[in-house]
């Protein structure tokens, strides 16, 4: 039987390739004289220092212009491609990723509510180079948006806007952003229509309406400016809300479905950061007279890791797709990514803190101490936009929906396969259609059936692909069970008991599972014929992926030790070759001689960016 790929030219997915322009930009991380090395990345951590050189790099290749959507004149129209931007920062410095990325987070709540003009001048302050911060928590209250103390009152004696008082406390880029998206209280009762949205330009604030709070000391990302901000009656024009009136708590709540779902890429970073020192520190290492790589639990740690990490990619892939394919459904897709990714990875840095030993918390003696940098800075995370508690009750309030749609077999099929088929163009992002709930389910679970056939096809034609459809079959009756369980709980809303949390955390490995399974039957054809094809081929990272999740799931012998053992093998080739261990190729080495950044120009998209083969 003829297993030859479908496509015969090597395929190379535009944000990839984008990406890799980027890395190549960048400069040879392991040489001390790059500019944006490993060596200056561990001295600015040691010494607690503001990233600015490296963020000023960042701004010379034009980084910031993809935190503008084009309406607006940036160059942001595929949010897969600030994923991979994003995470291309992160994977050298995650400190350097959130200190330059939160003016994407700082813009967003215009992005999705406000005016063309509010939109126009923030693109303008942004292409200027002006940070930008988003201001939400206090110091009372965390993460209870509804019970934020901040006002703004408006102004006496008839004068237009308002006068801001009160404190965010635990901002990023409080103190160094020039801009700052505030949730402000807007009605003194406050409750869901009681909240504002104010775009205030510290600028423009007479002296002494304002002060900065001070630095506070992080475990990780040492040196972000993690401050905050008081205000003393700041006067803040009328056009100054973002959307209308009332409405900040809802616009917030849809601008992080964007965040959260962006916030995979950080943990991709770390990921790919921490998998590569435990490949290289494995294949240096000998123990008993043999090379670590070659034991078997070292293995075995090396595998269940490649597969976690290509898992999560997978569905970072699904969800930034998504934000384009089915923006209604976004706020299921956002906070499951939100909840895994960042989780997983985790769970992935302290498999392989085992591996690495003393070394993975000494400064000094490997690599560095790159390794404990990227510990520390990876475990805030899964604080950001939301903690894993907040996103997993963000499902369950829509369990009934979700249980709901699942009977009726309804969602948004169609742009779910849209999500999946890496060759579609995507359609420019519909924000307006953004929504607190996604009221027909969700496209992603509803089209596993419709995978699973597809899938059924594929193991017709390549018997190697059996092991994969067994595992798809198994995932459709957890997930027919774990809607069941949702459908128990729908009515929870308050006081919600610890078993839906659990549920919740069943349904994330459900979609991440089912968006792997869609993943490689709508996109295997091409990409079995790049140079990660070898993972392709045979659906054997979906066997390890699936045999992960389904693990995770509590089902017995969902193990595929065979997949995992290929999977690991392809990740030391792809890695030996100086490529990323990735579903899709890049290369982390320039094939010409290295540039100084500073000679080189800011990045490019091709103009056949939308994607496809090349």
């Amino acid at each position: 039987m003829d297993h030859t790929p479908y496509c015969r030219t090597p395929y190379r997915h535009m944000p990839y390739r984008l990406a890799e322009q980027l890395e190549w930009n960048l400069g040879d991380p392991d040489d001390p004289g790059t500019l944006f090395s490993h060596a200056r990345s561990l001295a600015l951590d040691e010494r607690e220092e503001f990233p600015a050189a490296l963020c000023a790099v960042l701004d010379q290749l034009g980084l910031y212009e993809f935190y503008i959507p084009a309406a607006h004149g940036g160059r942001l129209t595929d949010y897969e491609q600030l994923v991979q931007l994003v995470r291309t920062v992160a994977r050298r410095d995650l400190t350097v990723a959130i200190a330059h990325g939160k003016t994407y987070l700082g813009a967003v709540c215009v992005w999705v509510d406000g005016s063309a003009e509010q939109g126009r001048r923030l693109g303008e302050a942004i292409a200027s180079r002006l940070p930008v911060s988003l201001a939400l928590t206090e110091s009372a209250h965390g993460s209870d948006l509804l019970a934020g103390d901040v006002v703004a009152e408006p102004a006496a004696d008839g004068a237009d806007g308002y006068l801001v008082s009160g404190e965010k406390w635990l901002i990023n880029n409080a103190t160094r952003g020039s801009l700052l998206s505030v949730l402000s209280r807007t009605d003194p009762a406050g409750g869901p229509r009681g909240y504002s949205v104010l775009l205030v330009d510290k600028r423009t604030l007479p002296a002494g309406t304002y002060r900065h709070l001070d630095k506070v000391r992080t475990h990780g990302i040492r040196g972000a400016d993690i401050s905050g901000i008081a205000f003393d009656r700041a006067p803040v024009p009328a056009g100054a809300v973002v959307g209308e009136v009332g409405h900040g708590l809802e616009t917030v709540l849809k601008a992080l479905q964007l965040t959260r779902t962006m916030c995979a890429a950080l943990s991709l970073g770390a990921a790919d950061h921490a998998l590569a020192l435990g490949l290289d520190f494995a294949a240096e290492r000998s123990l008993y007279g043999r090379s670590l790589i070659d034991l078997p639990q070292a293995r075995r740690t090396l595998a269940e890791s490649a597969a976690d990490v290509l898992a999560g990619e997978a569905l970072a892939l699904v969800a930034a797709r998504a934000v384009q394919t089915a923006p209604a459904e976004l706020s299921v897709v956002a906070a499951v990514t939100k909840y895994l990714v960042p989780t997983r990875t985790e769970a992935v840095v302290t498999a392989l803190t085992r591996l690495l030993g003393a070394r993975a918390f000494l400064k000094d003696v490997y690599a560095g101490g790159r390794f404990q940098k990227v510990d520390r800075d990876h475990r805030i995370v899964g604080l950001f936009d939301g903690n894993t508690l907040v996103n997993l009750n963000s499902l369950i309030s829509q369990f009934r929906t979700l249980a709901r749609a699942h009977e009726r077999g309804t969602g948004d099929v169609a742009g779910a396969a849209a999500a999946f088929r890496l060759t579609a163009p995507l359609p420019p992002a519909a924000l307006d259609r953004l929504s607190l709930l996604a009221r027909h389910g969700s496209g992603v679970l509803a089209a596993l059936p419709g995978c699973v056939g597809l899938l059924r096809d594929a193991a017709a034609r390549n018997p190697a692909v059996e092991p994969a459809l067994r595992a798809a079959e198994r995932l459709s009756a957890v997930v027919d069970d774990v809607h069941a369980e949702m459908a128990a709980f729908r009515d929870a809303r308050t006081d919600v008991p610890p078993a839906a949390f659990e549920t919740a955390r069943r349904f994330t490995l459900c979609f991440a599972a089912a968006a792997c399974v869609g993943l490689w039957t709508h996109s295997h054809r091409d990409a079995e014929a790049g140079a990660t094809g070898p993972l392709w081929r045979d659906a054997l990272w979906l066997r390890a992926a699936l045999a992960r999740l389904l693990t995770a799931l509590g089902l017995p012998d969902a193990a595929d030790p065979e997949a995992l053992d290929g999977v690991l093998d392809a990740s030391i080739a792809l890695h030996a070759q100086g490529r990323l261990v990735s579903l899709l190729p890049l290369s982390l080495r320039p094939a010409g001689p290295a540039q100084d950044v500073r000679d080189r120009p800011p990045v490019r998209v091709p103009a056949h960016a939308a994607g496809g083969a090349s």
